[in-house]
């Protein structure tokens, strides 16, 4: 794991804000741990991809995380100190895994001293999705909200709690992209959901890259996941949900 051998001999820096300066040299790190597959991407400044890792999570983001950094790093021929800056998938996602991924990325900005920049991890999907599926538009995604509710994320809208089985109702022009609800959708939903997911790394680095490049980065201590909250998240009235950012 020697491409994080520099974070245990680098302390914690007092600066916890966002870093005000242009950065111009370096690699980027994208980390996401929203979803059923845990991310690790590498890439350049410019967003372009460098290297990456997925894998099933299985609920062991903690062991397999820092490992799978590493490997990126390792295999890349980079290490921790050439880390420009980090972007982190912010979700809404499992709560457990939000809460590993966000840690561990917040971490190594800390200890590296580094900017770190959060992406909706629906908006980096939604954006995979146009890549993957060129020539469709209007993607709206569906994503798991418990065992047998699912939410509804329509860009720019706010997020709609389908209780049960409720279906989705879409209007003219859009297309289902369905995450992690295999025989909870359609199957042309769960294919694209699939060809998003899969498109995820590359996403994150697109949209994270400038904000890191042009020194527009997330304040440490006012990043926190975005997870749907039950009950306390729902407003029953109107059948929307808001994603809680309680960082405790």
């Amino acid at each position: 794991m020697t491409g994080l051998a520099s974070i245990a001999t680098t302390g914690p820096t007092e600066a916890t804000g966002p870093a005000a300066v242009r950065v111009s040299v370096g690699v980027l790190l994208a980390i996401d741990t929203a979803t059923s597959r845990c991310i690790v991407a590498m890439g350049g400044l410019d967003g372009r991809l460098l290297g990456e890792i997925t894998w099933p999570a299985d609920h062991r983001h903690t062991a397999s995380l820092l490992p799978a950094i590493a490997r990126v790093l390792d295999e890349g021929a980079q290490s921790a100190d050439r880390l420009a800056g980090i972007v982190v998938g912010t979700g809404p996602g499992a709560f457990t895994g939000l809460r590993v991924g966000l840690a561990t990325a917040k971490t190594l900005a800390h200890e590296l001293a580094r900017p770190i920049a959060g992406v909706s991890t629906a908006d980096a999907l939604l954006a995979s999705a146009s890549v993957a599926i060129p020539g469709e538009a209007g993607f709206v995604l569906l994503l798991p909200a418990g065992p047998s509710d699912r939410v509804l994320i329509r860009p720019g809208q706010p997020p709609q709690l389908l209780l049960g089985g409720l279906d989705p109702e879409l209007e003219p022009g859009e297309a289902l992209v369905a995450v992690d609800l295999p025989g909870r959708a359609p199957d042309d939903a769960i294919e694209r959901g699939r060809l998003a997911l899969s498109g995820i790394g590359p996403a994150l680095l697109r949209m994270g890259a400038p904000r890191i490049a042009n020194g527009q980065p997330d304040d440490l201590d006012t990043l926190v996941p975005e997870y749907v909250t039950m009950p306390r998240g729902v407003r029953s009235m109107a059948g929307e949900i808001e994603w809680s950012r309680d960082p405790r």
